[in-house]
C-alpha cells in the first residue's frame, strides 16, 4: 500500500510542478509546450487519484507512462530540443519534477509486477 501512496504523491508534484510552471511562469504562451504542460498536470491529479482509490493494474499503467514519457520528454528538450524549447537540469522545478517522475516510473512498475504476481497466483491456484 504504501508504494502506492509514495507514487501517487509523485505523479501529484509532477503534476503540480507542471501546472505551476504553466500558471506563474508563463509556461502557458509557449507554442505545443503551453498545451502540454498543462495537460500534464490535469493528468497527473487525474492518475494519481485513481492509483488511490482504483486498486487495479491500469492507474500503475498509466503512472509508469506518465513518468517515462514526461522524463523523456525532459531529456529530449535538454538535448536536442523540443519543439523549440531547450532546457537545462538546473533550479528546482527541474529536479524536483525529475526525480518525481524517477519515483513515478519505479513505482508503477513495482504496482504492475505485484498486479503480475497476484494474477498469476490467482490462475495457478
Amino acid at each position: 500500500m504504501w508504494v502506492r501512496i509514495v507514487t501517487a504523491v509523485a505523479a501529484l508534484v509532477s503534476a503540480v510542478v507542471h501546472l505551476w510552471l504553466w500558471w506563474f511562469e508563463n509556461y502557458r504562451d509557449i507554442d505545443v509546450i503551453g498545451p502540454a504542460f498543462l495537460v500534464n498536470g490535469v493528468a497527473g491529479v487525474v492518475i494519481a487519484i485513481m492509483l488511490l482509490v482504483w486498486r487495479h493494474w491500469i492507474p500503475a499503467f498509466l503512472v509508469t507512462g506518465f513518468g517515462a514519457s514526461t522524463l523523456g520528454a525532459f531529456i529530449m528538450s535538454t538535448t536536442v530540443g523540443l519543439f523549440g524549447v531547450n532546457e537545462t537540469w538546473s533550479g528546482g522545478w527541474v529536479l524536483t519534477a525529475a526525480a518525481s517522475e524517477v519515483v513515478c516510473i519505479v513505482g508503477g512498475l513495482i504496482l504492475l509486477r505485484e498486479a503480475w504476481m497476484s494474477r498469476r497466483a490467482d490462475d495457478y491456484y
